[in-house]
């Protein structure tokens, strides 16, 4: 239907490429609500993921899939968009798991999972889909993710918060 197509692209996908917008905007407003160190944590974590996963980047230099005209050239390996949105679904179910809910949030906050979880699984996958990356670029920015987000997680619940 031509009502469900955006720019030759089908909504749902036109919305997992803006993923970065919206993950940005529900990631300030859960600061901004909770004002938890906690969640600040959470957010200078996957910072600093995506900022590893641009600087192996800049280092493996892979191209990514071939583009059309007119696109700014830059690397592929690994998916940054892969690597942080791993991190924040890994980091928001060990949360789940290990630690109490925020005071701020409701307990039905214990199911974020189900909702972070696939979504994630779709954004990894619409990179692919977009022609933005490989499957071996979005699999190591998974990779990358979920051991920065291990790493992360394990450092807060053993010496700093937890």
């Amino acid at each position: 239907m031509e009502s469900e197509h955006v720019n030759g692209l089908p909504l749902w996908l036109k919305f997992l490429n803006q993923t970065s917008k919206i993950v940005t905007t529900l990631t300030a407003i859960a600061l901004l609500y909770t004002r938890s160190a906690g969640v600040a944590y959470f957010v200078t974590g996957a910072v600093l993921c995506a900022g590893l996963a641009k600087a192996i980047k800049r280092a493996i230099r892979q191209d990514r899939p071939p583009q059309q005209s007119g696109r700014k050239v830059t690397y592929g390996m690994p998916s940054s968009h892969a690597s942080a949105c791993t991190f924040f679904a890994s980091y928001i179910t060990f949360a789940c798991i290990q630690l109490p809910i925020h005071p701020t949030l409701p307990r039905s906050a214990v199911l974020t999972p189900m909702v972070v979880l696939p979504w994630t699984c779709m954004i990894v996958l619409s990179r692919v889909w977009l022609g933005h990356h490989t499957w071996p670029q979005v699999a190591a920015g998974s990779a990358l993710g979920a051991c920065c987000a291990s790493f992360w997680f394990i450092r807060w619940d053993s010496c700093l918060g937890g």
